[in-house]
């Protein structure tokens, strides 16, 4: 062969080779990708003053999802859910779902199927991802922005979604064109058409803490209730001693009408949280106040996209701010006894505009995992209201099944 032919030679093998080099690349995307199976069974019961019937719901969560290898930085994620009844149905599924079950008590487990997230990122190696697509998104602490992930249906996002880190800061951004609620497809309000903007920004100082300033613009076209400005800070720090780790939470924001909401208010938001925690036991106190106008309905702090059910206690008689405001006063313990996680937590509820009580409550928990893959969980919350106070007595329990595939 003449010599002067094989540079010509190799340069045409490396043009043949590059597709075939790109071909297999993209090929990894889903060649070493990772596939996931999730179940979460669960038993609740809810007994509730209002209702001449105890409400008790058995229902089934298999979620199956897959998420790809990275390719260029590129690379999607899908995932399934499927809730279903085993057993006990005897339960107001809400938002309509159960038009035939209004006589019991709301438990928000609809039964159907949802395609939960489905997107495609970029993520670059200077801390920056680009997402777009159905998908979770949760901010700080889930008061604002959340996924109400203890319900069995997810609440997830439709839109864009931005962040980028570096040098202790870490800024986020998303646009959202549509809420997927916990209510499922099946009924109008198990899906909000929006037009909204979440900002949130924060700085981190070793040793010091942490500092959020956050900005959400929600403009819910189907629920004009729910537009709203709200603008914040929080600050959490954690103060490390030999013995002790001291907590520390504080969170102030603003929240004004917006859009189409046919309600003119500005309302205040305060939250201080403070812990110890001492060889694995964890004693906390604290205070959140939800400000209201108790003769001006609507006027209300709200929260529309929040994770409520971890907030204002797990009897979940607060997921609407009354009118009046809300402040709730509570103060537990968490910890471990062996290998069984447990949590204990006791709230007052007043009224924030007026010198109403609505009532107090206690939750408790206790949860273990075994065999690696599964878990256990008992739940139970009591909430006692006051007689002149519109919410009713209430108790509910949770026994809790999970594996992991």
């Amino acid at each position: 062969m003449n010599t002067r032919s094989k540079p010509a030679l190799s340069i045409l093998a490396l043009a043949l080779a590059a597709p075939l080099q790109a071909a297999d690349d993209f090929a990894s995307l889903f060649t070493e990708g990772k596939a996931h199976a999730a179940f979460r069974y669960r038993l609740e019961n809810v007994d509730q003053d209002a209702f001449a019937e105890d409400a008790t719901a058995s229902t089934l969560r298999t979620r199956l999802n897959f998420a790809s290898a990275a390719w260029n930085g590129f690379g999607f994620f899908a995932e399934y859910d499927y809730v279903f009844n085993i057993g006990w149905d005897d339960y107001n599924a809400g938002a309509g779902n159960t038009p035939d079950k209004v006589q019991y008590p709301v438990v928000a487990d609809p039964e159907g199927a949802d395609f939960n997230q489905g997107y495609i990122q970029w993520q670059g190696t200077a801390g920056t991802l680009l997402r777009g697509g159905r998908q979770r998104i949760i901010y700080d602490n889930a008061r604002f922005i959340g996924n109400v992930g203890w319900r069995q249906n997810e609440q997830t996002y439709d839109g864009a979604y931005f962040q980028h880190k570096a040098a202790g800061f870490d800024w986020q951004g998303a646009w959202v064109g549509q809420v997927n609620r916990i209510f499922g497809r099946d009924v109008p309000d198990g899906r909000h058409d929006n037009n909204t903007w979440l900002l949130n920004a924060s700085k981190s100082w070793e040793g010091l803490g942490k500092l959020t300033g956050y900005y959400y613009d929600i403009d819910d076209e189907e629920t004009a209730s729910f537009s709203t400005v709200s603008y914040g800070l929080r600050f959490t720090a954690d103060l490390k001693t030999d013995a002790v780790v001291y907590g520390f939470a504080a969170d102030f924001a603003r929240q004004t009408d917006a859009h189409a909401n046919p309600v003119d208010y500005s309302a205040n938001y305060y939250r201080l949280d403070l812990s110890a925690t001492i060889q694995g036991f964890t004693p906390y106190l604290g205070y959140e106040s939800l400000g209201g106008d108790a003769g001006r309905p609507g006027a209300s702090f709200r929260t529309p996209l929040a994770t409520l059910h971890a907030f204002n206690g797990w009897a979940d008689k607060f997921l609407t701010t009354p009118n009046a405001g809300l402040d709730d006063l509570f103060l537990g313990a968490r910890g471990k006894a062996g290998v069984w996680a447990w949590e204990l937590t006791y709230h007052d509820f007043q009224a924030q505009s007026g010198s109403g009580s609505f009532g107090d409550e206690i939750d408790a928990s206790l949860g273990r995992a075994f065999l690696e893959k599964f878990g256990v969980l008992f739940k139970a919350a009591w909430f006692d209201g006051e007689p002149d106070a519109p919410y009713d007595d209430s108790t509910k329990l949770w026994v809790q099944l999970t594996a992991d595939f």
